[in-house]
């Protein structure tokens, strides 16, 4: 029942070689801590391990803990800000938990008469999750339940800036699991965390959960274990010609504008129909979420600073403006806006392919486009996703049925939204009917192994029973006689 399986020493030979043999024992100890814990809850009922969720949930949803998780995120990674993280904790655990309430995770937990099949649940075992700086409580907080729901254990790498907040959430979690009486070592946070210990954690474990950035997820594919991961964001909107422009803008700019753009989710372009365009625009500058538009020489201003050479010389974009607030990026970049301002816009140049601007920007920077046919926007669409984060998401304003089919048949994205602000609702939300979770899946697109949204059916492995039925084997003309038709044989 644990899920354990032979261990190798299979992985990547850089990270092997860069890593120590003091690192690999300590790693080694957290591994037999959380597989001792997890032999403990093998056994759980329904019931039981149910208990587990809604008590660990407690801990990261309730006020009093998310108040300081979220202060401590910001003040450790100087990302986000405050209230907003307070909300997509309690939105996020609220969605999980909710997911959670129903699904059943042990025993037989389907049964089909006419097949003769029944499907039986199992624990995958110890999970290594990697988290990423930008979001450093909550996404232990969602990743966490869904992996406990399944009787695993969990063991968390975090990202060395986001390690002392991380720390907090999983000592609430860790609370939490003393209150029913379920071993603490279910959850466990690697001290101290560096590149090496990561390495080791990954080739030890049974399943590697990594939600962050492409390094870290190539690192996971390539350490020997099986592993999921998330691909790069970009996520763009269209707002069409019917769309309620009003509506359109208001999502755009609450999601642009939440925690700064921290979430991959969050909408890096828009291209809109030029019979809304300017009134767009205005809207935005008009919006709570009050955006400034980025004109004349103030482009150059802005880009010289959001991108710059890194240590290799290449230019890439600035860490110092990742979920920065507009204000303080503007402020950097010699711009000045007014006091209030969350979006700064930049109108977007073609070709798109050579445009810094079109890329994923991780900070509350919108790029629009005007298009005037449909068919033009689609082309805009597709260049923008293909040029950074094929797989990941879009999303379309409108209430054109042809519209919404188009973009389902072409996209290479694993997930469209409609009418919906794209950060809060690729994830899910209450608002739809997505899985809640904080990673996102990019299928073969974007470099992952799915396209669904990552959440607790993944971290369970399921038994298939089959049982003798009567015979049902189709004749040759049932599967050839129309196709003879057409094609003589």
């Amino acid at each position: 029942m644990a899920g354990t399986r032979v261990k190798h020493a299979a992985g990547s030979a850089g990270a092997v070689a860069s890593a120590t043999d003091a690192d690999a024992a300590l790693v080694a100890e957290y591994v037999e801590r959380a597989r001792a814990a997890q032999a403990q809850v093998a056994t759980y009922t329904q019931e039981q391990i149910d208990d587990v969720c809604l008590s660990v949930g407690w801990e990261v949803y309730n006020d009093e803990n998310i108040a300081k998780l979220a202060e401590l995120a910001v003040e450790a990674t100087g990302m986000g800000n405050v209230p907003d993280k307070i909300t997509k904790h309690k939105v996020k655990v609220m969605g999980v938990l909710r997911d959670l309430q129903t699904a059943k995770t042990v025993g037989l937990i389907e049964r089909d008469e006419a097949k003769g099949i029944s499907k039986y649940a199992k624990p995958v075992g110890v999970v290594g999750a990697l988290l990423p700086v930008t979001n450093p409580t909550a996404t232990p907080a969602s990743n966490g339940l869904g992996i406990l729901k399944g009787r695993n254990a969990v063991i968390f790498a975090p990202h060395p800036r986001g390690a002392a907040a991380s720390a907090l959430a999983i000592e609430y979690m860790r609370a939490g699991l003393r209150r029913v009486g379920a071993p603490e070592d279910l959850v466990q946070i690697i001290d101290e965390p560096s590149i090496p210990r990561t390495n080791h954690l990954m080739q030890q474990v049974d399943l590697v959960l990594a939600t962050g950035g492409g390094a870290m997820v190539k690192a996971a594919y390539s350490s020997g274990t099986p592993a999921y991961g998330v691909g790069p964001g970009n996520s763009v909107q269209i707002i069409a010609e019917d769309a309620d422009v009003a509506d359109a803008v208001k999502k755009i700019a609450l999601s642009k504008a939440f925690d700064n753009a921290t979430s991959c989710s969050s909408e890096n372009s828009v291209i809109i129909h030029e019979s809304l365009y300017d009134e767009a625009l205005r809207l935005f500058e008009a919006d709570e979420k009050k955006s400034y538009i980025v004109r004349g020489d103030e482009r150059a201003k802005l880009e010289a600073w959001m991108w710059r050479p890194n240590k290799k010389g290449h230019v890439a974009l600035n860490p110092e403006i990742v979920a920065r607030s507009a204000v303080q990026i503007a402020g950097d970049a010699g711009l000045t806006v007014p006091a209030d301002t969350r979006i700064l816009v930049v109108e977007g140049t073609q070709p798109l392919e050579h445009d810094h601007f079109a890329d994923e920007k991780l900070s509350p920077v919108l790029t629009v486009y005007r298009y005037s046919t449909f068919d033009e926007a689609l082309d805009i669409l597709t260049r923008l996703t293909d040029n950074v984060g094929t797989g990941h998401s879009c999303g379309i304003h409108t209430w054109k049925q042809e519209y919404i089919t188009a973009l389902g048949e072409t996209m290479r994205t694993s997930r469209i939204m409609v009418r919906q602000p794209q950060a809060p609702a690729n994830g899910g939300n209450f608002f739809n009917g997505m899985p809640s979770t904080v990673t996102l899946g990019c299928g073969t697109w974007g470099g992952n192994i799915t396209t669904e949204n990552i959440h607790w059916k993944h971290f369970i492995n399921v038994t298939w029973v089959s049982e003798p039925i009567e015979g049902t084997r189709p004749a040759d003309d049932e599967i050839w006689g129309a196709f003879r038709e057409r094609y003589p044989l």
